[in-house]
């Protein structure tokens, strides 16, 4: 369902050398896999036999063993896909290899190529590496089995995986790199692995990196406590990462079999694989490898999410959260400082409304004042009240610039605004689209103006919740000399303004919490009579939290409607039913396709984060595409 596998990764108690009760133990693994509907499970390497057997591996009656083994545990397979490892002699030679097997039969067999000979490994001295092996095939029982280093498991052109063993994840290009650049988007590794202290910090990112350097899923179980404890300990450390992501940890040391599972979403990796990397510039994925067709796996019915937070923009840990942040605003100071070294401004010019968006921009251009060691004084900040503006915003954008330390300037619009009315004879009293968006240009020809007459820069205050959405007066809001906050979304913005009102001094930080507080509006419509907010803007153009996340499934993995729709629902757990979720994403749909024209001569600014809408360098989109293909959604869940 929309591209989600489960897969599973375990580790059985075994005795060493003792075929039997091995395959025992892996059936009863293989059977909770299976309940589970995981597509496929890997266990460790040699697990048939067990890892430490050391020259017993020579013994011709454990080999035979290990063979029966292998045929009764492929005779009990399902739909899920059963991967374990076992020696298997081939041609007077002993290899370690991993047998792939689905609804009764071997369908592959993978060799290990890279062999450890070091401290306390000495497999070369029993097996025989399988680099060289391609396009073979071996007997085993009444089939004869494709056999060698060259194999791709597929079924459809959805799921697809290959397998490595152990030390070949430690080499210097492991097998996965090639067979991911040759279709592979799940890699899953039998692993032995003791558990030295420190290991499993080195072990976990190791797996972590390979699967975002192959952007793939990558599921290893590793061998367990049970082992031979002779001169060494195996901890039986199983994990499952997704595109440099861990998705699935087991504990390790357990004396119980044990199993763990993640839901993956492959659509996401070829997604990723499209258009998020230089994947597809490798030549390397031509390799001459087999492709063996699988029979349909299963499909969960119900998905259990490790990670499916609903603000994806923001880091849910407090320390990766503020970290973000500061990087954010380096990001902004460092551009805008290039921008004015190179035009060799003497000002900048910014209106502040006492709103989110305007607050970030003048805090990012004081701090650049600081770095380019000019003073803030040099910031025009300039407060427009209009038909709209509250006594809350107004107060907190005079309070904002004072304790800034900017030049202060205020002019009120609506004289201007009511001559404009009168200009294209437009009555004052009718409250429309025209109203609102005279005084949105209003003040932005007021900036503007300001700028020549002070050689100076507007700075944009415009996020990347607004731009997607198209909310913004073109030519008004929309337009200035260079936009600081283009590509930071309107919920990070919040955490943003918190973050650093936790490190100023009181005062300032009393107002950038109000400001926080303070509900979003572009206060282009009279107040209340209590003087409060009326034009709300999240009840006009729906919750931010709810864009911010169709925006950022929809830009960077391209999933559909549908997708986004049951992804919402899992991700806000209930806070929004379906309908509500259906009705603010063909919001977001129509808005995002309608509005491209705004985005298509937008202004310069930063790019931020892995998302943005740079019609020059990130999303090049012409201006009169229509929606009507991702409007077609509402039953397909």
């Amino acid at each position: 369902m929309f591209g989600f596998y489960r897969i599973a990764a375990a580790v059985p108690v075994l005795k060493v050398g003792a075929v039997a009760y091995n395959t025992a133990q892996i059936l009863d693994l293989y059977e909770q896999a299976s309940e589970h509907d995981a597509a496929a499970v890997v266990f460790p390497e040699l697990s048939v036999t067990g890892y430490s057997c050391g020259d017993l591996f020579f013994q011709e009656r454990l080999l035979n063993a290990a063979r029966e083994g292998a045929i009764r545990l492929a005779k009990r397979s399902s739909r899920t896909l059963m991967i374990f490892g076992m020696p298997l002699s081939f041609r007077d030679a002993i290899y370690n290899v991993a047998v792939i097997a689905q609804n009764g039969s071997i369908r592959g067999i993978v060799p290990k190529t890279l062999l450890p000979n070091y401290r306390e490994f000495y497999e070369k001295r029993h097996f025989t590496s399988g680099m060289e092996l391609k396009k073979e095939s071996v007997a085993l029982g009444s089939e004869r089995i494709p056999f060698g280093s060259d194999l791709i498991f597929e079924f459809g052109d959805e799921f697809s995986f290959a397998v490595e063993i152990c030390e070949d994840l430690w080499g210097i290009i492991p097998p996965s790199s090639l067979l991911a650049l040759g279709g592979a988007k799940i890699i899953f590794n039998l692993s032995a692995g003791t558990g030295l202290a420190g290991k499993s910090e080195y072990r976990r990112e190791l797996v972590k990196q390979q699967s975002a350097r192959c952007l793939a899923a990558y599921a290893m179980a590793s061998a367990g406590v049970h082992e031979s404890t002779t001169d060494c300990v195996f901890s039986g450390h199983s994990i499952i990462a997704e595109n440099g992501r861990l998705a699935a940890e087991n504990k390790r040391f357990s004396r119980q079999s044990n199993i763990i599972f993640a839901d993956i979403d492959l659509h996401r990796l070829r997604a990723a694989r499209r258009s998020d990397s230089s994947f597809n510039d490798c030549t390397l994925a031509n390799a001459d490898l087999r492709r063996l067709e699988l029979d349909n796996v299963p499909v969960p019915p119900n998905l259990e999410f490790a990670y499916l937070p609903a603000t994806p923009f923001v880091p849910e840990d407090d320390g990766q959260r503020a970290e973000r942040c500061r990087e954010i605003i380096n990001i902004q100071c460092a551009a805008l400082a290039k921008r004015i070294e190179h035009t060799k401004v003497e000002k900048l010019v910014i209106g502040v409304s006492g709103g989110l968006d305007s607050s970030l921009a003048l805090l990012a251009a004081a701090e650049t004042c600081k770095l380019l060691k000019r003073p803030s004084s040099d910031i025009i900040a300039v407060t427009m009240p209009g038909f709209g503006t509250s006594g809350r915003t107004y107060q907190n954008a005079l309070k904002l610039c004072s304790l800034l330390k900017t030049t202060k300037l205020e002019i009120d619009i609506k004289p201007g605004c009511l001559q404009h009315f009168s200009d294209i004879g437009h009555d004052p009293e009718l409250i429309d689209t025209t109203y609102e968006n005279v005084q949105a240009r209003e003040r932005t020809r007021i900036l503007m103006n300001l700028a020549n007459k002070h050689c100076a820069l507007v700075l944009g205050t415009g996020d990347l919740s607004e731009i997607a959405l198209g909310w913004s007066t073109f030519n008004g809001d929309h337009m200035s000399m260079y936009s600081i906050n283009c590509s930071v979304p309107k919920t990070l913005i919040r955490f943003l303004i918190a973050e650093i009102a936790a490190d100023v001094e009181p005062e300032l930080a009393a107002v950038l919490r109000d400001i926080a507080d303070t509900p979003v509006s572009p206060e282009l419509l009279p107040p209340a009579s209590d003087g409060t907010i009326q034009q709300d803007t999240e009840s006009l153009v729906g919750p931010y939290e709810l864009h911010d996340f169709f925006l950022w499934h929809f830009i960077k993995y391209g999933a559909e409607p549908a997708k986004l729709k049951y992804l919402a629902a899992h991700a806000f757990d209930q806070k929004y039913d379906l309908t509500t979720i259906d009705h603010w994403l063909k919001v977001f749909l129509t808005r995002f396709f309608q509005q491209q024209f705004k985005r298509s001569c937008m202004p310069d600014g930063p790019k931020i984060g892995s998302i943005a809408l740079s019609p020059r360098a990130d999303w090049r989109m012409p201006s009169d595409a229509v929606s009507v293909e991702w409007m077609t959604f509402q039953d397909l869940l």
